[in-house]
């Protein structure tokens, strides 16, 4: 039987867990985005739970951690897209998500006074996020070894 059009582009059909992952994975990363997005702005509303000394530690974070915050953030939104997309991009978007998010954790928690501002709840969060990043990598590279992400060529097969 001839395959179907999404089929014969990528060789695999996209299981359900697929779609279950990244919809849950892309508002998991779309909470990151808006955390970025809302601190960045210092959006007054968003961060009036924060206390001032907290401000003043987000203030003084270097241009290079805020990039890797940026990087695993937005990084982990278009991954997430590239994957329910099934995009083999997915795959180094997400590892650059997740080498984002462990450059900030290492600023803010062996780099700097983070644990004293943010404590050891602020730690366990911190490590919470790279092993779900780990694991959204982890999973893209399973899909993309199943054959369920497209391939990188505009070859139709035979």
């Amino acid at each position: 039987a001839p395959m179907s059009e999404p089929q014969a582009a990528t060789g695999a059909k996209a299981p359900w867990h697929l779609w279950a992952i990244g919809i849950v994975g892309l508002l998991w990363n779309a909470i990151g985005a808006t955390d970025y997005t809302m601190t960045q702005t210092r959006n007054e509303a968003y961060l009036k739970a924060v206390t001032p000394e907290q401000l003043a530690y987000f203030s003084s974070v270097p241009a290079w951690a805020v990039a890797a915050w940026a990087i695993g953030v937005w990084g982990g939104v278009v991954g997430m897209l590239l994957l329910l997309l099934r995009k083999r991009a997915a795959v180094p978007v997400l590892l650059a998500s997740l080498a984002g998010a462990a450059l900030i954790f290492v600023h803010n928690f062996v780099l700097s006074e983070g644990m004293e501002v943010m404590g050891s709840s602020g730690a366990a969060f911190a490590g919470m996020i790279i092993v779900i990043a780990a694991g959204l990598y982890w999973y893209a590279r399973l899909m993309r070894r199943k054959g369920v992400l497209g391939s990188d060529t505009n070859r139709r097969p035979a």
